[in-house]
């Protein structure tokens, strides 16, 4: 006797009582704000005004932080900081990645562990740490330098030198979490392959270069834009450790938003560079997964 599975769907109100929870979350606190910003963008008043007391004036807010020199470097300076993070973090993890897969079990779960842990402290802790580290007197940093005969580096304070100790900081926190995500995708690889390749003579590079990176696309795709949005949103390591200085070399524009809301109270302009920051976040975002689509 032949039993046939019966096909089953679920009911529309039933379909509906699951994803309203979900959906009204995602709706309460993420729809929700971006509309609101972007309806302030539009308006002018201060932070201390009722939106009923909020003049209207378009566009203007847009072409006013545009017009300002500050907010150019601010968005400038995001760029360069999101791209050293990619160019840096994006190999290492790939490396990494492909180190720990050909671990034994017990040392891939302990390094792959140690490589987390970084990113699970709160940024703000590690940037007063980093802070100390970085001291330009008193910092372990400057000091191991010193017992190699190297000056002293004012790793904070130089124009040169601090966009440069925010991406190490970054790299230091974050890059076990994209490792994680690297090995990840690795384990789906089928071994079949390598073995399949090693019979027919294929080096380790020629494994790597043909069957790993082309299988490890998606992976490297999620990487790519997580990394992406996460440094151009960069915000806790400015404002505890260099406030944009020295002359405006760590200014970006979440930092911006900030001083021009709170500091300034200018809410519609505030508002418009959020929504500057989201337009280039989500255009960066869709052509790097058109990028990776067509690789």
């Amino acid at each position: 006797m032949q039993i046939q599975a019966r096909k089953t769907s679920a009911h529309p109100i039933a379909t509906a009582g699951f994803l309203t929870p979900g959906l009204g979350l995602l709706a309460l606190f993420v729809v929700v704000p971006i509309l609101l910003t972007a309806w302030i963008s539009l308006h002018s008043g201060s932070m201390a005004m009722s939106y009923s007391q909020l003049q209207w004036v378009g566009l203007h807010n847009y072409t006013i932080i545009f017009q300002q020199s500050t907010f150019r470097t601010a968005l400038i300076n995001v760029f360069l900081y999101s791209a050293a993070n990619i160019v840096i973090i994006l190999p290492l993890a790939v490396l990494l990645g492909m180190f720990l897969q050909q671990t034994s079990i017990r040392a891939k779960n302990v390094l792959r562990t140690v490589l987390f842990l970084p990113y699970m402290i709160p940024t703000v802790a590690v940037a007063i740490v980093w802070g100390y580290l970085y001291e330009p007197q008193y910092g372990p940093i400057n000091q191991i330098l010193g017992w190699v005969h190297i000056p002293a580096q004012d790793w904070l304070g130089s124009i040169n030198e601090a966009m440069i100790s925010l991406v190490i900081l970054n790299v230091w926190q974050t890059l076990g979490y994209y490792v994680v995500i690297v090995v990840a995708g690795l384990t789906e690889i089928p071994q079949e392959y390598y073995e399949a390749a090693s019979i027919d003579g294929a080096s380790w590079f020629q494994q790597q270069l043909y069957i790993t990176l082309p299988l490890l696309n998606r992976s490297l795709a999620f990487v790519f834009v997580i990394l992406t949005i996460n440094t151009l949103q960069i915000f806790d390591p400015v404002y505890v450790l260099t406030q944009g200085s020295p002359v405006n070399s760590t200014d970006v524009v979440a930092y911006q938003m900030y001083v021009t809301a709170f500091n300034y109270g200018q809410a519609g302009l505030a508002s418009a560079m959020a929504m500057v920051l989201l337009a280039v976040i989500l255009l960066l975002s869709l052509a790097q997964l058109r990028l990776f689509r067509s690789i």
